[in-house]
């Protein structure tokens, strides 16, 4: 049954619109600091976070499981990847693969992001269409859960621009 519902999910589609200029939010999405405040569901945080903002350029992020994630706790899920489309401030896609870190050849998850932003008066609707393209035989609960871990991270990215206003 858990095979039968991913297979509807292979392509994710979230929306969220925040009270934040569309520069503001671009830079939540392409300066490492901002990205390590935000990025990944709760009780996880960014170690390493490195973003070359170019077509071709590398993005790489790592998020840690912290203590309140009990027996996970130092677990770590590196993803790795490749921008292919940058539109400033309105659109950013990257080639992506994300895994378990010491597990990578059963755990990776091979998918490609497109961000598309929109501002209006201040505001900005930030769209996510995620298309998983492979999953590792290790991976499949990990891939299922992706909808609700960037849903996550999208509130978390709310937070943090409240807090910027």
């Amino acid at each position: 049954m858990i095979l039968q519902m991913f297979k509807k999910t292979k392509v994710l589609n979230l929306e969220r619109s925040y009270r934040a200029p569309i520069d503001t939010v671009w830079r939540a999405w392409t300066e490492p600091d901002m990205l390590r405040q935000w990025w990944g569901p709760e009780k996880t945080f960014v170690p390493e976070c490195d973003v070359d903002l170019r077509v071709g350029g590398a993005l790489h992020i790592v998020m840690e499981a912290g203590p309140e994630m009990g027996k996970y706790q130092g677990t770590r899920w590196p993803m790795s990847g490749t921008f292919t489309h940058i539109e400033r401030p309105t659109r950013l896609t990257y080639d992506a693969r994300s895994w378990t870190e010491g597990e990578e050849e059963g755990t990776t998850i091979h998918h490609t992001n497109d961000i598309t932003l929109t501002g209006n008066d201040g505001s900005t609707t930030v769209r996510m269409h995620i298309t998983i393209s492979r999953i590792g035989p290790k991976a499949k609960m990990a891939a299922f859960g992706m909808k609700w871990g960037y849903k996550a991270q999208l509130g978390k990215l709310e937070k943090l621009l409240s807090d910027q206003a």
